[in-house]
């Protein structure tokens, strides 16, 4: 084996222009399906990482997002006073009733139009949120005034929405006293406010969720059987981690496919430059595979080595697309999240199982390119080949 790859190796240095442009031909295909995959994985990320799985969340029966929830007064005041819901150190349920609406206001480049959410809830929050969610710069708003803090990215990427601007919804002026930061999660592109404010502002009676932190998480089963049982309440309960990831999967299966789709076009044409490669390197090397063949090598031993090749060129064009999308992680993105129709800003992520697919789609690519040549030069007949001489 040492010495098929090393004969192997030989050959492509031998050739390095040719090498190097098939690597780099299947290195840009590898970083563009590498490239689609981190733009879903990231999505989910996001979204997976908004909420806490010692938080449960009662949103309306068949609610699947907050901004066309419902949750009447008397069914969040139920919600919170149950006994699985963990109280502070002054006797109160940690737990907060919040508000979600969007606003249309613009973005600072490009001046293009955009949904946000503006999340009315209690100044409590961060008890609920303090492990995720933190104050970086400014103060907390005041309850009973036309004051919101702002996420990272909306601070960042909206008019209006830095710390110390003012920023125009629901007929007020509303003035930003404080900027937080989320950790990547979904709450970076939020502003929150007080939800009594909120409230008013927008002329609603209703909350549109309500969030509590358990006692034990192991305690929400128990939590949900009882309260989507009692006659009571019109509530489904979710565990808070669970039901934001679920908002990604729209979003993230229509990036995967089209990524997908767009690579498989890609990926034809690379397979097609390989394939080229090979067979140039076929018809360079008929005396060398006669004398091969003259020397005992079998027709299975010849399809082997010209796999090998193919295989060795498409593995390094596999690194170069997976180092190249590597850097794609520091880039940050923004979105339309189509479950809650408001602008979702996130980063690409690489994870092991990503680099585990690219490294197969490439070796796909390399043994489906190769075949046809390979299977070209196993059958060379010896004195054929050497009569080329």
């Amino acid at each position: 084996m040492g010495l098929f790859l090393s004969y192997t190796w030989r050959n492509l240095t031998t050739r390095k222009l040719t090498t190097a442009l098939t690597v780099l031909g299947m290195g840009l295909v590898v970083f563009v399906f590498a490239a689609v995959l981190m733009l879903g994985h990231g999505l989910q990320e996001t979204l997976v990482a908004t909420g806490s799985t010692d938080n449960a969340i009662f949103v309306r029966d068949g609610a699947n997002t907050e901004t066309i929830s419902l949750v009447m007064r008397s069914d969040a005041q139920i919600a919170k006073t149950q006994s699985e819901v963990a109280v502070n150190a002054e006797g109160k349920p940690i737990a907060v009733n919040e508000i979600v609406v969007l606003i249309n206001t613009t973005k600072r480049e490009g001046g293009d139009a955009a949904n946000v959410i503006i999340r009315g809830t209690n100044d409590n929050v961060f008890e609920l949120r303090g492990e995720l969610v933190r104050l970086t710069a400014g103060r907390m708003f005041t309850p009973g005034t036309s004051e919101v803090i702002a996420g990272s990215a909306v601070a960042k990427n909206f008019t209006g929405c830095g710390l110390g601007e003012s920023v125009s919804f629901a007929g007020r002026e509303w003035t930003v006293v404080g900027t937080f930061d989320a950790g990547g999660a979904g709450f970076d592109s939020e502003l929150w406010g007080d939800v009594d404010q909120v409230q008013q502002a927008f002329r609603r009676n209703i909350y549109s969720s309500v969030t509590v932190r358990l006692r034990d998480p192991a305690l929400f089963e128990q939590l949900k059987q009882k309260m989507e049982s009692d006659p009571r309440m019109t509530v489904d309960v979710h565990q808070e981690k669970e039901y934001y990831a679920k908002q990604s999967q729209a979003t993230t299966t229509f990036i995967t496919v089209v990524g997908q789709v767009v690579s498989f076009i890609f990926g034809l044409g690379a397979i097609v430059g390989a394939m080229i490669t090979m067979y140039a390197a076929v018809a360079n090397r008929t005396i060398e595979i006669g004398t091969l063949r003259a020397l005992g090598f079998s027709r299975g031993r010849i399809l082997f080595v010209f796999l090998l090749e193919s295989i060795w060129i498409a593995l390094l064009g596999g690194a170069v697309g997976l180092v190249a999308a590597s850097f794609m992680s520091l880039v940050q993105v923004s979105t339309t999240n189509w479950d809650t129709f408001s602008e979702l800003a996130f980063s690409f992520a690489l994870s092991p199982q990503i680099v585990v697919s690219s490294l197969i789609f490439a070796l796909v690519m390399g043994l489906v390119g190769g075949f046809l040549p390979a299977v070209r030069a196993s059958r060379a007949k010896i004195i054929e080949s050497l009569r080329a001489a």
